[in-house]
């Protein structure tokens, strides 16, 4: 099964690294990602323009400040460097493509959204492709928003200068939850959040390190002594750092 990961953007070259190194970099490579293979295709937004970058936002209408991308702009990029290029039916949009926009009116992002979101647009279980928008100055013109994004995602209260950061940010916590994305599929089950606590504390050599030892359960070859104090050390880590984890 394959399927295609679109960003539209105004900087194409932002994602560069992305595609370049780490674990999501040999998926887009096709080296992993188990039965899925995942193709990756930025559309720089101002190809779609007649002015290039000095068209793509205008003033608002009302007043205020900044500027705002406008929706023709964007549906062009969408219908002319997503739809035509990749084939799909201009009447069918919805129904091959969930697009989504990272935005302060999305829900916030978590390690469970991201599992969903893994589970229901990284799997087999969905026949869909994938399209984020990145918005950039004061936002985007509200009429293209309701005609075209299905899903708003925020990573949290704050605001960032661009949609780029957001959408590797979403991209990499989900697809790293895909099937044969990581190495070892026990990974993302022992990590944290992965049951509302931290992960426990983690060793390696040197044994000895500035006179702090390696705890002896680690290294004691007893599963039932090691895993007791993987389980203490996650509830004292996230005691003492996240105790609001603790209280959900």
């Amino acid at each position: 099964m394959r399927k295609k990961i679109w960003v539209l953007t105004m900087f194409d070259s932002y994602f560069d690294s992305f595609l370049e190194y780490g674990v999501l970099a040999s998926v887009f490579k096709g080296e992993r990602g188990g039965d899925i293979k995942f193709s990756f295709h930025s559309v720089s937004i101002p190809q779609y323009c007649k002015k290039g970058f000095k068209g793509v936002d205008d003033s608002p209408f009302g007043g205020g400040v900044g500027m705002i991308m406008r929706a023709d702009v964007l549906k062009s990029a969408l219908l002319e460097g997503v739809v035509a290029a990749g084939a799909y039916d201009p009447q069918k949009i919805k129904e091959q493509l969930h697009i989504v926009c990272p935005a302060p009116r999305g829900e916030v992002w978590s390690h469970e959204k991201a599992k969903e979101f893994a589970t229901n647009y990284l799997s087999s279980k969905s026949d869909k492709d994938i399209v984020f928008i990145c918005g950039r100055y004061e936002g985007i013109d509200e009429r293209f928003l309701e005609h075209y994004v299905d899903q708003y995602i925020s990573l949290g209260d704050y605001i960032l200068t661009g949609g780029e950061l957001a959408v590797m940010t979403i991209i990499d916590s989900a697809m790293r939850l895909s099937p044969g994305v990581l190495g070892n599929k026990l990974s993302a089950l022992e990590e944290s959040f992965a049951d509302s606590k931290l992960e426990h504390a983690l060793y390696t050599r040197p044994r000895d390190f500035e006179g702090s030892v390696v705890p002896e359960e680690l290294s004691s070859g007893d599963h039932k002594r090691i895993e007791s104090f993987k389980q203490e050390s996650s509830l004292k880590i996230t005691k003492k750092f996240r105790p609001d984890l603790l209280k959900k």
